[in-house]
């Protein structure tokens, strides 16, 4: 049964029900640390469970660490982008561990950003160095990932697709809700991987509910061993694992994506985000966002994130 760890003004605890837990007694400042030091979490485990301390959940991922994600890796996104699924590579790209924040923090939208996108994602944490070169297979891949964690992998689409690059679209502060826990592995857990729903919610409404083992087009372990061929990992790394479809963005029908492709670039964006502001699904002031990531059965259950969006502008007054 997999072991559920939250964070609370920078201490570590076994979370045991929505109100108890146990203090992981341990001197690790980073998720790398604690998931080294397992004897402490073991006797947290066993330990005897007291009331949690008033207090905001912090994000079980720590930074700095590496943040590398996978993009366009569900189908039924790839096909809200208009792309076809059996031509689709296993591409990465990198975000910066400055925008992971905590479960409940607010998500910020700074004042230049016009259209702010959502997209739930599951998050492996690494817990043990995979140095470039390292063979990674189906019997050991359950060392290397220690633990799973829900992520929100923000976006500012008008910053994304004009310059046709992501680090900087997706790396602004707040950009990466983390939590609320970090749900550690035992053994037969990671075999459920694929039994995984991904739902997201704004304002209650259902906008993002997929399946992983329906709908994801290259498993962990692709990515890992992709990844292993040249990007060291290191425990406490987190690696995003794509989106399903219901994102806020969505290609436009092929006649109008013809057109726009004969129109020179400047044209093509001004004419492409002109539409988009009719668009109502981008994430608005005072929006909530809300994900759980989940089995069926409730099993495995990497707990609900809940988040606010707020304008810069609004948050500077």
């Amino acid at each position: 049964m997999s072991i559920d760890i939250i964070r609370i003004h920078d201490r570590w605890y076994v979370q045991k029900s929505d109100t108890s837990g146990t203090l992981v007694l341990t001197d690790a400042a980073t998720t790398g640390e604690l998931l080294a030091d397992r004897a402490a979490v073991d006797a947290a485990v066993a330990g005897q469970e007291s009331t949690l301390p008033a207090g905001d959940l912090q994000s079980p991922v720590t930074s700095p660490c590496r943040v590398v994600a996978q993009m366009t890796n569900f189908v039924s996104h790839i096909k809200d982008s208009g792309m076809n699924p059996e031509t689709v590579p296993l591409t990465f790209f990198r975000k910066t561990s400055h925008s992971i924040s905590g479960p409940t923090a607010d998500i910020i939208k700074p004042a230049h950003v016009r259209f702010l996108d959502y997209e739930v994602e599951v998050g492996l944490v690494i817990g043990k160095d995979i140095p470039v070169g390292t063979d990674i297979t189906r019997d050991n891949i359950a060392d290397h990932v220690a633990a799973l964690v829900v992520t929100n992998d923000i976006s500012a689409r008008d910053l994304q697709l004009p310059k046709t690059q992501f680090f900087e679209a997706k790396s602004y502060p707040t950009f990466t809700p983390t939590g609320p826990r970090l749900v550690v592995l035992e053994p037969g857990d990671w075999e459920r991987f694929e039994d995984l729903r991904l739902e997201l919610w704004v304002n209650g409404e259902i906008r993002q509910d997929a399946l992983v083992g329906d709908d994801m087009l290259f498993k962990p372990l692709q990515a890992l061993q992709g990844l292993a061929r040249f990007q060291p990992l290191a425990a406490g790394d987190l690696v995003l694992t794509g989106t399903p479809g219901g994102t806020a963005l969505k290609a436009p029908p092929k006649p109008v994506e013809l057109i726009g492709a004969l129109l020179p670039p400047a044209t093509k964006w001004k004419a492409f985000f002109k539409a988009q502001a009719r668009n109502d699904d981008y994430l608005a002031d005072g929006d909530l966002v809300e994900v759980h990531i989940h089995t069926e059965d409730g099993k495995l259950d990497l707990g609900r994130q809940r988040t606010t969006v707020r304008h810069a502008a609004e948050v500077s007054r």
